[in-house]
């Protein structure tokens, strides 16, 4: 790959400089750049191989030394600061004024202002951590798909439902072995932990979980404290107290402090209602199940038991009602309904045989924007659910315009015989969290490169439009679009459906808990932690579950080693988002529910308040200005604890 280095530096140095001869040849070479980096990087996460593998690792070399090589570069740094403070800026539109300002601001981030030998130290720290989470990542991959656990006997498998067996069997056939094959693949490790009763197996599969990537010549022990280490001495040649301060600077949340406090007034609002759920989920192993002692690999299979007790409902009794087909077609008809646009299968090569391309069209019939959906688990593609960008909406310097196109990637079970997949509520609740993503990706309405889409949006506030699609999927209005069985074509009995809702808020509070550990572990992680001190990394955790958590897990339990979130997904410093998007997105669904007032819950006039000020605006204004020209009003965290079933003091 050759980088245009000489373009870059002919840009810089322009005795006159303007929006068409600065900022939008930058984007053309951004662009260029992306057309070439993003399949590659792509690839490597659907269908890693040994031939792959190679090409990626090469290539993020290349690209962090561009990312770094264009950060440190003065010239360009000076000269789009001259552009911010030029008569002509003044006259740019709200969108272009944003661009500058992020760019400027992110080159500060990137250490454009150090001098000498703190820039090149800079650089190099840099190019290094981009090693080490590539590193880190591997490493989990590796871990996980090194474990394989074959059962022959299918006596063992009592408890486990039948499609959860077919799947197994089909897995083994897959790999040319006979009987039934588990993975810590999530579609096959879950439903093993939730509903076999050999507690031996369970506890087998369960240390191989929380064990990844902690032993041996994949342990991430050593690449977390780098990274670590690495982090500090950014934030420190930068001039921040600390990595969480440096990483808060492009975000919603203004300080460590505000973000810390956000965190524990939920926990503390949250922690009665846990330790009650707690002591019940005790109480029902002892009395019911006859377990004394609950074992860290017994929760998962305990919580379905007493879920099936007090609601007479599983996910595996829901299956058949959300047949793929069925599903894809009712998510794509409330996004029609709601934002006034069609969806419609389209024809372009893809990496995978079962992956589908659609194009997304206006009211009018116009083209609006496409997307890829992947929806299987398979050897060599990461775990996990996500969406990326593949072509970023935005206006070339010759007028044309490109639109956006979207990668929406899952890890679902694929179909089994003559079955179609036959999804779970959670997995439906997953994929249409990623459809969320791909909305506000695809619905937007800027045509600047850099603020188009999800690109300018502040990290704790990216999770909102996705955490904001998930609440359709419990409205029964909605449910009657797609959850329909997948032999008889019935739509999901009331009766279910009671039960479901019922058991929505089943263990709310422990997860709430659970997220917020997740939260304030990474957070403080970043902020008060000194990888050369004498506290540990597992250290901190323990003191963060002494502090919030109801349920301590067992000292073997490597959790931290395959955080890829935090050490190798970009979310260091910022895994407190997703809580911080879900009081948004709580708040934002609960004006369809003042709105629909007990008749609808797809009000397309709400809908288009949320895509006008929302969705469509990308990173092009303030998110919080964005956030309340839709909701009139500041969001507050009552919604998220109302949709939770927490009381409200």
């Amino acid at each position: 790959m050759r980088l245009p280095k000489k373009n870059i530096n002919a840009l810089a140095s322009q005795d006159d400089v303007t929006w068409g001869n600065l900022m939008l040849p930058l984007a053309e070479i951004d662009e260029s750049i992306s057309r070439l980096w993003s399949p590659v990087s792509h690839l490597h996460s659907v269908c890693d191989s040994e031939d792959i593998r190679p090409v990626y690792e090469q290539g993020i070399q290349i690209m962090t030394q561009w990312g770094t090589w264009i950060a440190g570069h003065d010239g360009l740094f000076k000269a789009i600061e001259k552009l911010s403070q030029s008569d002509d800026f003044t006259h740019l539109s709200e969108a272009q004024q944003t661009a500058i300002a992020n760019t400027l601001r992110d080159f500060k981030l990137a250490g454009s202002a150090l001098d000498g030998k703190d820039k090149a130290r800079f650089a190099e720290i840099k190019m290094r951590l981009a090693e080490l989470g590539n590193t880190f990542s591997q490493h989990v991959l590796d871990a996980t798909q090194a474990f394989e656990l074959l059962i022959e006997d299918k006596n063992k498998l009592q408890g486990l439902p039948e499609s959860i067996i077919e799947g197994a069997a089909q897995r083994a056939q897959d790999n040319d072995k006979q009987g039934y094959l588990f993975t810590l693949d999530i579609p096959s490790y879950l439903p093993l932990m939730q509903y076999l009763d050999d507690t031996n197996i369970r506890e087998t599969m369960y240390k191989a979980y929380v064990g990844r990537a902690s032993e041996g010549e994949l342990n991430n022990t050593p690449v977390i404290d780098e990274i670590l280490t690495l982090k500090q001495e950014i934030a420190q040649l930068l001039g921040f107290d600390s990595y969480s301060d440096y990483s808060l600077a492009d975000k919603m949340a203004e300080s460590v402090e505000q973000v810390t406090a956000f965190l524990r007034d939920l926990a503390q609002k949250s922690k009665e209602m846990a330790k009650s759920d707690l002591k019940a989920l005790k109480k029902y192993a002892k009395n019911d199940l006859n377990i004394k002692n609950l074992e860290a690999w017994d929760i998962p299979y305990v919580s379905e038991k007493l879920r099936q007790s007090k609601y007479a409902i599983s996910q595996d009794d829901l299956k058949p009602w959300f047949p793929e087909a069925s599903v894809k077609q009712g998510m794509f008809a409330l996004a029609e309904k709601l934002y006034g646009i069609q969806i419609k299968r389209g024809e372009t090569p893809v990496w995978f045989e079962n992956v589908e391309y659609y194009d997304v069209f206006d009211a009018s019939g116009n083209k609006k924007a496409g997307f890829y959906l992947d929806p299987y688990a398979r050897k060599g593609k990461r775990g996990g659910a996500w969406m990326d960008e593949a072509l970023v909406a935005w206006k070339f310097s010759d007028g044309s315009l490109q639109h956006p196109v979207a990668y929406l990637v899952c890890n679902f079970d694929a179909p089994v015989g003559d079955k179609p997949a036959l999804w779970t509520h959670d997995e439906v609740i997953t994929l249409f969290h990623e459809f969320g993503h791909g909305l506000h990706h695809m619905m937007t309405a800027v045509d600047v490169r850099e603020v188009s889409g999800i690109n300018g949006v502040p990290w704790d506030a990216v999770e909102l439009p996705s955490q904001f699609m998930e609440n359709f999927c419990w409205e029964r209005e909605v449910l009657d679009l797609f959850a329909k069985h997948y032999e008889t074509g019935e739509l999901l009995p009331q009766a279910m459906f009671e039960k479901m809702t019922a058991a929505k808020n089943f263990q709310s509070a422990m997860q709430m808990l659970r997220q917020i550990e997740f939260s304030l572990f990474d957070l403080l992680l970043h902020a008060d932690f000194d990888p050369s001190g004498t506290q540990s990394v597992q250290d901190l955790l323990d003191e963060v579950r002494d502090e919030v958590a109801v349920l301590t897990p067992p000292a073997f339990n490597k959790f931290q080693n395959s955080f890829s979130h935090i050490f190798a997904g970009g979310y260091a410093a910022g895994y407190f988002s997703y809580k911080w998007a879900e009081v948004l997105s709580a708040d934002a669904y609960a004006a369809f529910e003042e709105a629909s007032q007990g008749v609808s819950i797809i009000n397309q006039d709400v809908a288009k308040r949320f895509l006008d000020e929302v969705l469509s605006r990308g990173g092009s204004r303030d998110m919080m200005q964005s956030y309340q020209a839709f909701r009139g009003k500041a969001p507050t965290v009552d919604a998220l604890l109302k949709h939770n079933g927490i009381a409200i003091a």
